[in-house]
């Protein structure tokens, strides 16, 4: 379907994909910087996505974001650069030059949010992360890139750790789960890429007090928005990012490809989402 929307448009692709906040985000910007312009969600099955994203433009859109479960499929549908090739995965779609262009936003939401909410985090030597999906490969890619020595990835599956290890090099060390309580005392950083802790799913057990005094905490989940681990690790007086604060970095630049204009992740922003989270 063509959409007719005043101005530039944009959409989520996923499926499902009602649930997203990526709407609220784009819209406070497009109305608080002035611009005309949209931003829809589109459930997109996977037996039409490469349809649909092949004629984006046909469909009225300058562009757009890429959820569960099409990231990786995006690919080879568009012209992914450095970074979605190294993570093997897309979120965000853009024309320039009238070619399809992909990249992985995650990567820079993550590391945003950190000196955001930890400045001077990157001084530490040693992280540990935990899981070893599509997210997580957003998270070493940029620890990597910031200079982190090691990293070592956990995984309750050893051998997705050590697949993924084995495309990042040397940096990354792989470690069975029953390990993780051993290698917290080294680690300056704790990354959780998990759903463990995420509402209705398991608890992620591990001893934050195991954590060095001045260690930094981070957790991808965002419902709850306050999960166990960041709890405990505040209760030790330690640093915490918490996964909303990724999601609202990594949702910049796409706006910027798509609107021309580059918003900030405010305070009146964060409480709009996390007022819609309460009530969700």
């Amino acid at each position: 379907m063509t959409r007719h929307v005043k101005g530039p448009a944009a959409c989520l692709l996923g499926w499902p994909a009602a649930h997203s906040r990526s709407p609220l985000i784009h819209h406070y910007w497009l109305r608080t910087l002035g611009i005309e312009g949209g931003y829809s969600i589109e459930a997109v099955p996977p037996e039409g996505f490469a349809e649909f994203v092949q004629h984006l433009a046909t469909h009225g859109f300058v562009g757009a974001n890429v959820t569960i479960p099409h990231k990786e499929r995006v690919l080879a549908l568009s012209k992914p650069d450095a970074r979605a090739r190294a993570v093997g995965a897309a979120n965000t779609l853009w024309y320039q030059a009238g070619e399809l262009c992909s990249t992985n936003t995650d990567i820079e939401g993550f590391i945003n949010n950190l000196d955001a909410c930890a400045p001077g985090w990157d001084k530490v030597e040693e992280a540990l992360v935990l899981g070893a999906g599509g997210s997580s490969r957003a998270v070493v890619f940029g620890l990597i890139e910031r200079g982190v020595r090691c990293v070592h990835l956990a995984n309750r599956t050893l051998e997705r750790a050590q697949a993924l290890a084995g495309q990042f090099g040397s940096a990354v060390q792989p470690l069975a789960w029953n390990a993780v309580n051993a290698a917290l005392p080294r680690a300056g950083l704790l990354v959780n890429t998990t759903s463990l802790g995420m509402q209705g799913q398991p608890p992620l057990e591990l001893d934050v007090g195991l954590l060095p005094a001045d260690a930094v905490v981070a957790d991808l989940v965002y419902v709850p928005l306050r999960t166990p681990l960041l709890a405990a690790a505040g209760e030790r007086g330690l640093k915490v990012a918490d996964g909303l604060g990724m999601l609202l970095h990594q949702a910049v630049r796409g706006f910027e490809l798509w609107f021309g204009r580059r918003p900030q992740v405010t305070a009146e922003l964060r409480a709009l989402v996390e007022a819609d989270l309460a009530h969700s």
